[in-house]
């Protein structure tokens, strides 16, 4: 929200009130309390009729310092609040005064504040200012309403550049940008949101999180260009400042905050197919996508009920439409049979016309207006009211319909919707509306997570969400939302996607083939290589189905050598998806977040890194033309073995059977045995692809088990020509040197060959170690 009318001018009714000094600091062992004052004092009677800041500061974790500031102080807050580990309030800072200047510390970073001074906090990193709140830093405004908001500013230095704030569709680097926390049903080609974050991160070494879970509004460089405003509508304001210095560190510091990733299950990495949304289908149809994949030997993991498994106008009631699935119990086994998980799709919504309104009515299930009526209205569902989860008895009646489904041999659900949620109303423990409109996702999520953890354990549980918040991260899948069936919508999606990973969500997928319309085979194709080196795939459509066999002969084979690529890769993706869970690094990685020091990657968001060691540029045009950065070294085509020098920019063009893909120099890269099914021992048949290490360079290759433990170890090294790779264990393996051609001096070996990617040596029965000589 925009308060100035220009440099020198506020808005017609606006005033505003900016900290100007510090009048005392209460300066405690682990804390520091400022007392400001809105104008210059020069004598006591300036002291009086004038409004007076408090600027509490402290340190939850090294590396993270609070402040928050707060105007009047007798506002009730009658929650929610995200739910922060550890606790915000447990002081681990020191801090130590010299003089005027007061200092506290967090590990590298500190806050320091001289309190002779006018009105200015530094924080500061390893001798540098990450950031500074100087004269307009500090303040509450009043506008011609009455609204009372807080507000801060934080400089921004030359060439810094901020990312984040959820998954947002509008620029990557969000300098230049009005964002407004505020959860939208607004698709992917708007500045709405489904999955608002108040956690922004920027190229110089810090993020902020904004502990407000209801509007937050941001002025990125726009109100005051050298400042990254934000201001929420109440008496108090308090944010966290976290330091890296890499964007890993940061995320890892936020996450350990806010909350970390689950691990999805090893099946979820699949491929997923869906129903569609409006498209008719039956048993028969089920039947017939399932077994049209078999005949063209597409691996398919999951398959996916959307909306009208359920009957019209009734959703959600969580009864199968008898007249289209009379034997429902029946179909999930026999899809269960074929080896598939079932998703089936669920919204928060209780349609008047189904039979649970009544039941929720009476019970007082249902979220009410402020004059006690039920909140009502027509656009979705006729009639439709929300579940109120602020119930503990709600929540117990909602997961009693979810666990039958369960019962059913249902394995995990779509929680859609979850955004559209209204702030007329009155929630039964009493929550702040404003604060609920956001963080009614997380609680959503929450609550279905929870029950799936419940009834089929941790390892086991996901969902596939839509809408989310801070802390939402913790309840993984996330897809991108209602994108449309176009080039452009592609690179939106994927823009999202690579900002939500950046506010702290490890896992994200996307609607391949774009939802809205009808892609052309070259988009679906295109679209189905982005998909399936994403970290979660599914096939989904609105009015059209996804099957490939609709798009032609040669999409087919597209989505078969893709999903089999996939296949082989979940060794490699899983280790990601364990350092999503450990760390909070996601597993699509904008390039910034890999290469920080590469000034060249931080504003690129047509490509991005796949786990450590993979580099996608997904292809949008329609001939087959991509433009990519390669940073620095000698990378590695995965699919052809041509080999790229950076840094530079590529511009190249591909058939549909190719894609930029690229290993990373050096790279160690686990395939596993299997194209059919993400689930098997990883570990056993496992080929190292091997890319070219410098003399001298050992890299560590750890091939996980499927709950999340260590299945073998190998040390690959290299010295001067000699390449040597170590293991321990009875299972097979295998070593690719790609882009090797002499096949001499290979020892420990079983067989030795030669393939269009390099030398291919097969490991003899029990070996430990294998010798060859690189050229």
């Amino acid at each position: 929200m925009k308060f100035t009318d220009g440099y020198w001018l506020m808005r017609p009714g606006v005033t505003a009130r900016y900290a100007a000094s510090v009048a005392d600091a209460a300066v405690e062992d682990d804390r520091i309390t400022l007392y400001a004052p809105v104008k210059r004092v020069l004598k006591r009677g300036d002291t009086l009729n004038s409004p007076l800041l408090t600027t509490e500061c402290w340190s939850p974790a090294d590396g993270v310092i609070g402040v928050r500031y707060t105007h009047h102080a007798g506002k009730a807050s009658p929650g929610p609040d995200f739910a922060l580990t550890p606790r915000s309030e447990n002081g681990s800072g020191k801090t130590v005064r010299e003089g005027s200047v007061v200092e506290l510390s967090a590990g590298d970073l500190a806050l320091r504040v001289d309190t002779d001074a006018p009105w200015q906090l530094d924080f500061t990193a390893q001798g540098r200012t990450l950031t500074s709140v100087g004269r307009r830093g500090t303040g509450f405004v009043t506008d011609a309403e009455g609204r009372h908001f807080m507000l801060a500013q934080h400089a921004l230095g030359v060439g810094e550049l901020v990312y984040g704030l959820g998954e947002r569709f509008t620029p990557f680097v969000k300098n230049g940008q009005s964002v407004d926390i505020w959860q939208a049903d607004g698709g992917t080609s708007s500045e709405q949101a489904y999955k608002n974050v108040p956690f922004h991160l920027t190229n110089r070494g810090y993020g902020v999180f904004v502990n407000h879970p209801g509007r937050v509004s941001y002025e990125v460089g726009t109100e005051s260009v050298g400042q990254v405003q934000f201001s929420v509508e109440d008496q108090s304001l308090e944010f966290f400042i976290v330091y890296g210095p890499t964007p890993k560190e940061i995320l890892a510091r936020y996450t350990a905050l806010t909350g970390r990733p689950a691990l999805p299950p090893a099946w979820s990495f699949g491929l997923w197919l869906s129903t569609s949304f409006t498209t008719s289908y039956d048993e028969a149809t089920v039947t017939s996508f399932v077994q049209g994949m078999t005949d063209r030997e597409i691996p398919l993991s999951v398959f996916h009920f959307d909306c009208f498994w359920m009957r019209e106008y009734q959703w959600s009631d969580f009864t199968w439409d008898p007249d289209v699935f009379p034997d429902p119990e029946g179909l999930v086994a026999r899809l269960k049979e074929r080896g598939l998980r079932i998703c089936v799709w669920i919204n928060p919504y209780i349609a008047q016309k189904s039979k649970l309104f009544a039941e929720g009515a009476r019970e007082g299930y249902l979220l009410k207006r402020r004059d006690g009526d039920i909140w009502q209205w027509d656009l979705w569902q006729p009639g439709m009211a929300l579940v109120d989860f602020t119930n503990p008895a709600a929540r117990e009646w909602y997961t009693d319909k979810l666990r039958g489904l369960l019962g059913q041999g249902v394995d995990c659900f779509k929680t859609d919707f979850g955004e559209r949620v209204p702030t007329d109303v009155v929630w039964h423990d009493g929550s702040d509306p404003e604060r609920m409109h956001n963080y009614y996702a997380q609680v959503y999520n929450d609550v279905v997570f929870k029950l799936l953890v419940e009834e089929r354990g941790e390892g086991e549980a996901m969902l596939f969400a839509r809408s989310a918040t801070a802390g939402g991260q913790q309840f993984p899948v996330h897809w991108g939302g209602d994108c449309e069936s176009t080039a452009e919508a592609m690179a939106e999606s994927l823009r999202g996607g690579l900002s939500l990973g950046l506010s702290g969500f490890g896992f994200w997928s996307h609607d391949i083939g774009g939802f809205e319309g009808t892609p052309t085979p070259a988009l679906f194709k295109r679209w189905v290589q982005f998909g399936l080196l994403s970290s979660h795939s599914r096939l989904h459509g609105s009015d059209s189905y996804r099957v490939p066999w609709d798009y032609g002969d040669e999409a087919v084979a597209v989505t078969r050598d893709f999903t089999r690529l996939k296949n082989r890769l979940v060794p490699y993706l899983y280790r990601a998806a364990l350092q999503a869970r450990d760390s909070g690094t996601p597993v699509m990685r904008a390039m910034v977040l890999e290469f920080p020091d590469d000034p060249a990657c931080h504003q690129l968001d047509r490509q991005y890194m796949l786990g450590d060691d993979l580099l996608v540029a997904p292809v949008f045009s329609e001939d087959g033309t991509v433009e990519y950065y390669v940073p620095e070294g000698t990378w590695t085509h995965v699919l052809t073995g041509e080999r790229v020098s950076g840094p530079r920019w590529r511009r190249e063009t591909h058939g549909f059977a190719t894609l930029p893909l690229l290993a990373r120099p050096g790279s160690v890269v686990p395939f596993g045995a299997s194209e059919q099914a993400p689930e098997y021992d990883w570990a056993d048949g496992v080929t190292l692809h091997v890319h070219a290490p410098a003399d001298g360079c050992e890299t560590v290759t750890t091939v996980p088990t499927a709950d999340g433990g260590t299945a073998a170890v190998f040390r690959t090294r290299r010295t001067r020509d000699v390449l040597t790779v170590e293991t321990r264990g009875e299972q097979g393996w295998r070593v690719l040197l790609v882009g090797a051609d002499d096949t001499e001096g290979v020892k420990g070996a079983d067989s030795v060959e030669r393939t269009p990617l390099g030398v291919l040596i097969t490991a003899a029965a029990g070996a430990s170690v294998v010798t060859a000589r690189w050229s």
